[in-house]
């Protein structure tokens, strides 16, 4: 099976391939970030942030309904599709594309097989985001993309303070700005991060260009690895944030508040 391919890089890959399980039974009927959240699809809430920030070129990697998202950005498969989105009353492009791991293997292929699968979509320095987390003043700016771009480091994430359902977090934050595999304090991953290409590639990474053959990968490997040879820097988000992972929450967002 050939990887596709597409003349213009994408700056930016969303997740949205996973089943939602915990968010059952709403997702059985609706991929989790394609839930309404304030009015709008989780989704649209970081197309949207990523178009004001001048990042037009999105890859989202689907596999749980599928059909869904191609209905939703109208796109024909398999050829490149365009969607509108209606930003402060104009008419921004959105240039989005599918990696469709769905259509392609049949399941989902976890955070790294998934962002492996897409590579030859993306720009030598893109973001990646989770499609089911909240962040509605989180800013994505082309001066950070750049101040990564020269760090000469594999990725760049953005942690914040442990949620309720979380209370151990994931990594640490040095004082000179790196990741930390152990520390003291641990913050939670935002899953909002800044990659590059090279995290995603031999030597670092062992599934081949393009991962043909749909193998599943976890992220946090990669990750934790780089953190060892500090290849990995981080800073502390503060906004708001949450992941949408229970109807419970998902509820409490769309609650009327006085």
């Amino acid at each position: 099976m050939t990887t596709p391919t597409h003349p213009r890089p994408a700056q930016a890959l969303l997740l949205a391939a996973g089943r939602g399980e915990r968010m059952r039974p709403l997702t059985d009927t609706c991929p989790k970030p394609l839930l309404a959240v304030q009015g709008k699809p989780l989704l649209q809430w970081h197309l949207e942030a990523l178009a004001r920030g001048g990042f037009h070129d999105v890859v989202v990697n689907t596999a749980w309904l599928e059909p869904q998202f191609i209905s939703y950005f109208g796109i024909e498969p398999p050829s490149d599709g365009h969607s509108l989105l209606s930003i402060h009353d104009s008419a921004v492009p959105m240039h989005v594309r599918l990696s469709r791991e769905g259509h392609d293997f049949g399941r989902a292929l976890e955070t790294a097989g998934g962002i492996a699968r897409a590579l030859p979509l993306l720009d030598e320095v893109f973001w990646v985001l989770a499609g089911d987390v909240f962040t509605p003043g989180f800013v994505f700016t082309q001066d950070r993309v750049a101040r990564f771009a020269a760090s000469g480091r594999l990725a760049h994430l953005w942690l914040v303070p442990n949620p309720p359902h979380h209370p151990g977090g994931d990594f640490g934050l040095s004082p000179a700005g790196l990741a930390l595999n152990h520390a003291p304090e641990r913050f939670t991953y935002s899953t909002i991060g800044l990659y590059r290409r090279a995290l995603f590639e031999a030597p670092h990474c062992t599934l081949p260009p393009g991962n043909p053959g749909g193998i599943s990968a976890p992220l946090a490997p990669l990750l934790r690895a780089a953190m060892d040879n500090g290849l990995v820097s981080a800073e502390l988000y503060t906004g708001a944030w949450t992941d949408v992972g229970t109807p419970a929450r998902l509820a409490e967002l769309n609650a009327p508040h006085s």
